[in-house]
């Protein structure tokens, strides 16, 4: 099977929190062959890590150790090169859905997943709405 994660379903990977029993129940139950990850993803990963730090949910030490560890992990993930198409597309999804408050990263993560529609099964955020426009432009989330 093959899935996408956006920064805030995969950063449950990496740090327990609300929804990572629920993740890692996933993953014990089925063979993931692929995970896609949008480009921006490698530098979201290291802005969630440090807000969390910034708000004392986790210690610095942590916070480095964390980051080490999606470094050494990155090369087991399939990355969706942005390209010039995928920032247009982001852009087409910003128009069409800014009234429901799309905004730019989220295009970018929903963008790269619907680059690569064909060839998942799964697209997992823990943000709400970017699940309902995930399911709005056909993907099946989780």
């Amino acid at each position: 099977m093959n899935v996408f994660f956006d920064t805030s379903s995969l950063f449950k990977l990496y740090h327990k929190e609300s929804g990572t029993e629920e993740l890692m129940d996933f993953f014990n139950n089925n063979q993931i062959n692929a995970l896609f990850l949008a480009e921006i993803t490698r530098i979201e990963f290291a802005s969630v890590v440090w807000k969390k730090c910034r708000k004392r949910d986790i210690d610095e030490t942590l916070s480095k150790k964390l980051i080490d560890k999606f470094e050494f992990d990155s090369n087991k993930y399939s990355y969706v090169t942005d390209t010039p198409d995928l920032k247009s597309l982001a852009g087409k999804l910003i128009a069409k859905h800014w009234k429901e408050g799309l905004r730019t990263l989220d295009s970018i993560q929903l963008a790269s997943a619907l680059i690569v529609k064909e060839d998942i099964e799964f697209f997992f955020s823990a943000d709400h709405l970017l699940l309902e426009l995930a399911q709005t432009e056909g993907l099946t989330i989780r």
